[in-house]
């Protein structure tokens, strides 16, 4: 798929724009078939353009109903906003519980939808990895060597991008495992904000500054953002794994009040709830997320994984890499995390020099 990341963008903002345009309260299409918008965050764009056919299928099969899903993808702090602003997503997929509350609190999401799916409604978890030219010129090895004065950083903002919230708070969680102080810590993150020379508004963009641009000497990414890189430029790229990273927790909601308006409750929990059947969550695997369903993790999974793991796409297979996965509770969940973050004003605001 030459030109896959090039062109990106021009796909994005015409997704956005037809979907800003669609519905207006009504479900049905002209042919009798029931519609249904997923608003999505960038790196999922090749999952569910997999997912969405299969669901379809699975869906008429059970019901007999032909049903369209279309999509909307952007960074997923802007993708929540969109919907809390009136984007009409019968679904929402995004990066993190925080930006489906979001939603939640526009009124859109009743109450306890963390608890509505399995695994606090995470089909799928992923981890933040480095990619680095073929080579490792600069030789990078863990979060220390973003701090170098010669290493150039790509990273999404993480006022716009939930993987840039997870990219950060893997790397707070690095520096204050060497026992810094936060004083210390945060001096450190500034460091390496202040090697940034791309911050794009999310994580599709990063990859292809990094990737399409040449922007930077290493691009923090999504683990699965990182093997569709390797899988689109063979011999170009590697994965380094720095020793500590964090367990990403996608987050998927119905969007209750806009499926209530469109009438598509039950056809917008079912395909949430499908993506934990098998043959979704080996879609996942494929597009290297880490899968909920314990027995399609365990057939790809080494006999000693360890606390962390990640896929090797040459076999399909996954191998240990005892990698510190802190999980979001370490910052006191993410109203904390991004009260005392994320916020306008927060740390990231005191840290970062625009």
């Amino acid at each position: 798929m030459n030109g896959f990341w090039k062109n990106w963008k021009a796909l994005g903002l015409v997704g956005s724009i037809f979907v800003s345009g669609l519905l207006g309260g009504c479900a049905k299409q002209g042919d009798g078939s029931i519609e249904i918008v997923n608003v999505s965050y960038d790196p999922t764009r090749e999952l569910y353009e997999a997912y969405n056919p299969l669901f379809e299928k699975f869906y008429k099969e059970k019901t007999g109903q032909d049903v369209v899903v279309t999509q909307s993808h952007g960074g997923s702090g802007k993708q929540a906003l969109e919907v809390a602003n009136g984007l009409p997503a019968d679904v929402v997929t995004l990066a993190l519980e925080g930006d489906v509350d979001v939603v939640a609190k526009a009124g859109l999401i009743d109450p306890g939808y963390v608890d509505e799916f399995e695994g606090k409604s995470s089909p799928y978890t992923s981890a933040i990895v480095f990619l680095v030219r073929a080579g490792n010129p600069k030789k990078i090895r863990d979060w220390n060597d973003l701090t170098r004065q010669d290493v150039a950083v790509v990273t999404p903002n993480p006022k716009t991008s939930g993987g840039a919230m997870w990219n950060y708070l893997a790397a707070w969680r690095y520096f204050e495992k060497q026992g810094a102080s936060e004083e210390e810590v945060k001096a450190s993150i500034k460091t390496l904000y202040k090697n940034v020379v791309a911050l794009d508004s999310g994580a599709r963009g990063a990859t292809t500054s990094f990737v399409e641009n040449g922007q930077g000497d290493v691009l923090i990414a999504w683990e699965n953002e990182a093997f569709l890189s390797l899988r689109e430029y063979p011999g170009k790229y590697e994965i380094v794994i720095p020793s500590v990273s964090i367990l990403c927790q996608p987050t998927v909601a119905v969007v209750d009040a806009v499926a209530r308006k469109h009438g598509t409750e039950e056809v917008a929990k079912e395909y949430l709830q499908n993506l934990y059947s098998p043959e979704a969550q080996r879609l996942i695997v494929e597009n290297f997320y880490r899968p909920a369903d314990p027995e399609t993790y365990a057939l790809f999974v080494n006999e000693n994984p360890g606390d962390a793991i990640t896929v090797i796409p040459e076999d399909g297979k996954w191998i240990n890499d005892k990698v510190e996965r802190v999980d979001i509770e370490h910052f006191g969940g993410w109203e904390a995390a991004r009260k005392k973050h994320f916020v306008d004003g927060g740390v990231f605001d005191s840290i970062y020099e625009r």
